[in-house]
């Protein structure tokens, strides 16, 4: 089943932020409604089993992460509405299923129809549309069964394969602790390099920190260095988030010393290895490291990044190593910091040159508590929309007329939850 229409309540919610927007913010309506719609109205599939699959818009797959952020601004709404939370339950029930499949795919077919890479020299099989390992492609789907529990009481999602999942989610971590005792590697036959792992698909030599080893960014571009600093933040969230479930719903003591042992493990990890200095020798977050002393001072469009790190709940935005980090990534010391006539934000190694994301841009605003800032951003992201009313994966700073993807769920959902945090509307963590 698909939608073929807005349901009651969410149309309500659009016509409240319409109202809220008034005449002043008139274009940010015009463009959450269109963007809010767009999501169920393209890429929700509700299957006859109970599960919902989720296009990630104009690449016929499902990605774990995308398919997270296209519905979390509607948990707000699913408070008050049952069959939108169940939606929500269905789409977190497919992602267990595919991560019992197989937990280091990051993408999966609606059925098992072979489509996708299939001739990447790794462990594919017919349900797998891409097997490129990445820490948050298993972090996002707990988040997604914890918040739906939080906003709206449901536990039906914690069932049989969730379970059997976070035990798996758990081994992985635990095996790429130390990644030369990893079964996995990757090798695409490709010009492009970000899509192929270094070392016949092992990726570059790392020493083991603490942290669990990613081959790929959320970009789905490799990690240079393999110890991806967001991405092991957020998994110490997440860990937390399993303590509570296993703690408070589902009760399994030996899950809930799995996951604390592992959190502290990799938080220790984080904090003697993820830092070091900028040009101006303040301390800061490395994007990347690799235990030997490498570190990679950047940051990327796609969610988590270290700009993410509050939102995410792993620190707070005054936090004064945050502050430190966050002025560094939004200069040019940020290899993916571009500037020009129109805009100024955080690129990605996934897209051309001087391109920056309405991802990156919904981010910056939703971690800072600063009013203006938000409101800045938001009209910059509906002035460089391309006339669509929708929004991109990147634009040009100097032709926003030039831009990746018409048609992009994850990046017209985090606009519309700026838009919602702009007025104080948010999803309870």
């Amino acid at each position: 089943m698909v939608y073929k229409e807005i349901p009651q309540s969410v149309q309500a919610f659009m016509d409240e932020i319409t109202e809220k927007c008034g005449v002043e913010h008139a274009d940010w309506a015009t463009n959450f409604n269109a963007a809010f719609a767009n999501t169920l109205l393209t890429t929700v599939k509700r299957h006859e089993d109970g599960t919902t699959y989720l296009l990630t818009g104009d690449i016929p797959a499902m990605w774990l992460r995308d398919s997270v952020a296209q519905v979390r601004p509607y948990l707000v709404i699913a408070k008050e509405d049952k069959e939108l939370a169940e939606m929500i339950s269905g789409l977190v029930k497919k992602q267990f299923f595919y991560i019992n499949i197989d937990p280091y795919a990051n993408a999966f077919n609606e059925e098992p129809n072979g489509a996708g890479h299939q001739d990447d020299h790794t462990e594919m099989n017919d349900w797998i549309w891409e097997r490129k390992y990445e820490i948050d492609s298993l972090c996002y789907p707990v988040q997604l069964a914890y918040l739906l529990h939080k906003n709206t009481g449901l536990t039906d999602q914690f069932n049989e394969d969730f379970v059997a999942g976070v035990k798996k989610i758990l081994h992985v971590f635990k095996v790429e602790q130390d990644h030369n005792q990893s079964p996995y590697n990757f090798v695409r036959d490709t010009w492009r390099i970000e899509d192929t792992l270094v070392n016949d698909g092992r990726g570059s030599e790392v020493k083991p920190t603490g942290m669990t080893w990613s081959g790929f960014r959320p970009s789905d571009d490799r990690c240079i260095y393999g110890y991806l600093v967001p991405s092991n933040m957020f998994a110490v969230v997440v860990l937390d988030y399993i303590q509570e479930i296993f703690s408070s719903i589902l009760n399994d003591a030996s899950i809930i010393e799995e996951a604390r042992q592992l959190r502290d493990e990799i938080e220790a990890g984080i904090q003697a290895y993820a830092k070091t200095t900028n040009e101006a020798g303040k301390e800061v977050y490395a994007y990347e490291v690799d235990g030997l002393g490498n570190a990679s001072i950047m940051d990327d469009s796609n969610v988590p990044n270290l700009i993410s790190a509050p939102y995410l709940g792993y620190m707070s935005e005054t936090d004064e190593t945050y502050l430190n980090t966050r002025a560094t990534l939004l200069s040019k010391e940020n290899p993916f910091f571009y500037e020009g006539e129109f805009a100024k934000g955080i690129g990605s190694s996934h897209t051309p040159e001087n391109y920056v994301w309405p991802i990156a841009l919904a981010m910056e605003g939703m971690t800072t508590s600063d009013k203006a800032e938000k409101e800045r951003i938001l009209n910059l992201l509906v002035a460089c929309d391309g006339g669509t009313n929708l929004m991109h994966e990147g634009f040009d700073v100097n032709d926003p007329n030039q831009y990746t993807r018409e048609w992009f769920s994850w990046a017209n959902m985090m606009f519309c939850e700026l838009v919602m945090d702009y007025f104080d509307i948010r999803v309870e963590k």
